[in-house]
């Protein structure tokens, strides 16, 4: 969904709210960065649905109050989980979906027949659907994910699943990065590796940023580029800024590149689709 798209839906939008509209909650913490409310919005209501994405801003410690004050709530149809309650919201669900299930993470839950919610998650499979309308072939390719929170383990899973021949993985929780690894070995379709804090960024086809950095103006860049190839695909899943430091590190080297915002209209697509109770995605 483009921004023209949801444009183009705000004069409806502050026309057609009523006691009818159905309410999508977007929880995180933050929340302010977040670009969901305007394009999940646009994207249901252009499929027909009269609804409307609300953004709450949710500290973990309050998790378990927010999902037991929305839960009752019969006019709400879904949640679209951020950081950094990917994991912690997974407890909440009565099913999951196959990829959610793997991951131990969810992106999106839906409201089922008898009231509990169906959780999915979609931020890899949607990030790499931007890397293949960008061009990017990831069969035999060798790949370096920066982040292994909710995002980075999601993408990390669907690089294996795309066909790259190893997988790096950087992280500051240890303990979550040998989990994820271990959990990908064991796929057994490509080798998973720790990358270790100082990388080679030449040896790599394609690096992908899946942590926060970037997205405030003192942060520094997640890795070393002054050796990147001209060659190699740069992925960022950070929105806000739109264009982020990596990101025109990397284009200055003239690599090809995949911002958090194309990424956000793929997964878009996906949470839509889930949240509409379409099979496609799932």
């Amino acid at each position: 969904m483009t921004q023209s798209d949801a444009s183009s839906f705000s004069t409806s939008l502050d026309e057609g709210l009523s006691g009818a509209t159905r309410v999508v909650f977007i929880v995180g913490d933050p929340i302010a960065q977040v670009r969901s409310p305007s394009g999940v919005t646009a994207a249901l209501r252009a499929a027909g649905r009269d609804a409307l994405v609300v953004p709450a801003h949710v500290a973990p410690a309050d998790l378990p109050a927010f999902f037991a004050g929305v839960t009752p709530m019969r006019n709400v149809d879904g949640v679209i989980i951020t950081v950094p309650h990917k994991f912690s919201a997974i407890k909440y669900c009565g099913s999951l979906t196959e990829q959610a299930s793997f991951l131990g993470a969810v992106n999106t839950l839906r409201r089922t027949a008898d009231g509990n919610w169906h959780g999915g998650m979609f931020d890899g499979t949607g990030f790499v659907a931007a890397l293949v309308d960008a061009g990017c072939d990831l069969r035999g390719k060798h790949a370096l994910l920066v982040g292994a929170g909710g995002a980075g383990c999601a993408i990390g899973h669907a690089l294996v699943q795309g066909g790259v021949a190893s997988l790096d993985v950087r992280d500051n929780d240890a303990e979550r990065t040998a989990s994820l690894i271990g959990r990908l070995n064991a796929l057994r379709q490509g080798e998973v590796r720790s990358a270790a804090a100082s990388v080679d960024a030449s040896t790599y086809d394609v690096v992908i940023n899946a942590s926060p950095l970037g997205m405030r103006a003192d942060d520094p860049l997640p890795l070393d580029v002054s050796r990147l190839p001209a060659t190699t695909f740069v992925g960022d899943v950070v929105t806000k800024p739109p264009l982020t430091p990596l990101i025109e590190a990397a284009r200055a080297r003239g690599c090809p590149t995949v911002t958090g915002t194309q990424m956000f209209g793929r997964v878009c697509d996906r949470m839509v689709a889930f949240l509409l109770d379409a099979e496609r995605f799932n």
